[in-house]
């Protein structure tokens, strides 16, 4: 994905949203996609929202002490 700071419409936006979705189902972090697109944290966060998905809680997979 360019790296670029510009506003998106239109079929940019939609582009990038799939790729963002398809990422972000894959297991990447919202700050991974935010670093590799060039976007912002909340960016990359509200187009993932606009696109339906279904954010993962805070903080990551932790490994069980028990």
């Amino acid at each position: 994905m360019p790296d670029t700071g510009e506003q998106l419409r239109g079929s940019e936006r939609a582009v990038l949203s799939r790729y963002l979705v398809e990422r972000y189902a894959a297991g990447e972090s919202l700050m991974r996609l935010a670093q590799d697109t060039g976007r912002s944290f909340g960016h990359v966060r509200r187009l993932l929202m606009d696109a339906g998905v279904t954010m993962r809680p805070r903080g990551g997979s932790r490994p069980r002490t028990t």
